[in-house]
């Protein structure tokens, strides 16, 4: 009976880890747990990107993660909140509920169990190849007019300004505003904090390898950067008392992990998110099959694209039920996965674990974080997700391809991020 038993529990089990080779282990540990630390700022900020409460970005790095590792095809991909998600999230359900209300977060809820849905039978029915509906340029610029949508939503937060969120005049006028009365507190930790990040994604690492320090350490300390900056700004606003003087700051946390809240969209809600949780679910699937190719090339693996669909399915079914937020597959957390020396799956639930367990005992720790500083944050990722290169390397080889890219980044910033992906899919069909 016991060979029957193993092969029963083998077929529970996911496939790397029946097979999971014990030289691994320390790796995986490792990586593990520096992701969920240095993933901790950036999870906060991708929920108040959602329009969510910032604890939400913590929770949907836990059992959804698992969920991804569990059923997911990729060996290194790291789910969890990610910029492109969030920003869709709250493009899609800002005209139809106040941000922060209880209508809100149901709302955010159900985009997360419908494109959950919609992944997950698109992996029984073996869809992935739609991931090529969208051509390459066309993903390129969307992402990249997503990336300035993203900067310009979080220049609020940066700076101080009054005022909801209005749009490019607004934005200006408060500008010119807070420069003639002098600089908010918050405006000046704000952009102390982006010029650090700047410094660091930009010069850092060349500088320490410079003065003779390994190039894999050099790189573990430019990722680490992030974290000091937000530990360092909280503790000038405890120092200083700050809040008394202005400056926004994340606010209570609850502490304690979440319980599930199953959700049940009605009739209504199906009719308003239907169509923009397909874009979601298109736009994640791209992503999420891009990135977990690239890795898989790198690593000289293969990746089944039904199988991604499959675990970014689970990852946001499990998302509706704990933690309320849409998740994807990113290209920072990956990054840092990979460059944190994760081998397989059991780095990201190691990830979750710990993650778990910061939210259990200290997320209350994060309450007095500035919310300048993750506008920061959120803005030098951001950044970084605009393409450039990619518009030049089309211009010079298709026309064609860079006007694709210009449309749809163009289509994102003064359309919004719906019509632009429409617009997209529309040149892609074209071009094809």
């Amino acid at each position: 009976s016991m060979p029957a038993f193993g092969q029963f529990a083998s077929r529970l089990l996911p496939a790397w880890l029946a097979r999971y080779p014990r030289s691994l282990l320390a790796d995986d540990l490792v990586a593990g747990v520096i992701v969920a630390v240095l993933a901790l700022p950036q999870s906060l900020a991708y929920a108040m990107l959602a329009g969510l409460p910032p604890q939400a970005g913590l929770y949907v790095s836990i059992l959804p993660v698992i969920a991804y590792a569990w059923v997911g095809s990729s060996m290194v991909q790291a789910v969890g909140p990610v910029a492109i998600t969030a920003i869709m999230t709250f493009s899609v359900l800002h005209p139809l509920a106040a941000p922060g209300s209880a209508q809100y977060a149901e709302l955010a809820a159900c985009l997360a169990l419908m494109s959950g849905l919609m992944l997950y039978a698109g992996s029984v029915l073996r869809l992935g190849f739609l991931s090529q509906l969208l051509s390459r340029p066309v993903i390129q610029g969307f992402v990249s007019g997503a990336a300035m949508l993203i900067v310009v939503s979080q220049l609020r937060n940066l700076l101080a300004l009054e005022g909801g969120a209005g749009d490019w005049l607004a934005l200006a006028a408060g500008v010119r505003r807070q420069l003639s009365g002098g600089l908010h507190p918050a405006s000046v930790i704000g952009l102390s904090a982006l010029a650090a990040l700047a410094f660091a994604r930009l010069w850092l690492a060349g500088l320490l390898c410079r003065i003779g320090l390994p190039d894999n350490w050099a790189g573990f300390v430019v990722r680490l950067m992030p974290l000091v900056i937000v530990a360092v700004a909280t503790g000038a606003v405890i120092a200083l008392d700050l809040e008394a003087r202005g400056v926004a700051v994340v606010g209570a946390i609850e502490s304690g992990l979440p319980g599930f809240s199953w959700i049940f969209p009605g009739v209504e809600q199906i009719s308003l998110l239907a169509v923009p949780a397909a874009l979601m679910a298109l736009v994640g699937m791209v992503q999420n099959i891009a990135m977990a190719q690239a890795l898989a090339i790198k690593r000289r693996e293969r990746v089944d694209a039904n199988g991604e669909l499959r675990g970014l399915g689970a990852a946001n079914l499990v998302a509706a039920a704990y933690g309320g937020m849409p998740v994807g597959g990113g290209v920072s957390r990956s990054a840092l996965n990979v460059s944190a020396g994760a081998q397989s799956p059991l780095a990201s639930i190691v990830s979750a674990l710990v993650m778990a367990a910061i939210v259990a005992s200290m997320a209350a720790a994060f309450s007095r974080l500035p919310l300048a500083v993750l506008a920061a944050s959120i803005i030098v990722a951001a950044f970084t997700m605009i393409d450039l290169a990619s518009l030049r390397e089309a211009w010079s080889y298709d026309r064609a391809d860079a006007l694709a890219w210009l449309a749809t980044a163009t289509g994102v910033v003064f359309l919004g991020l719906e019509r632009g992906i429409e617009l997209g899919i529309l040149l892609s069909l074209i071009t094809l």
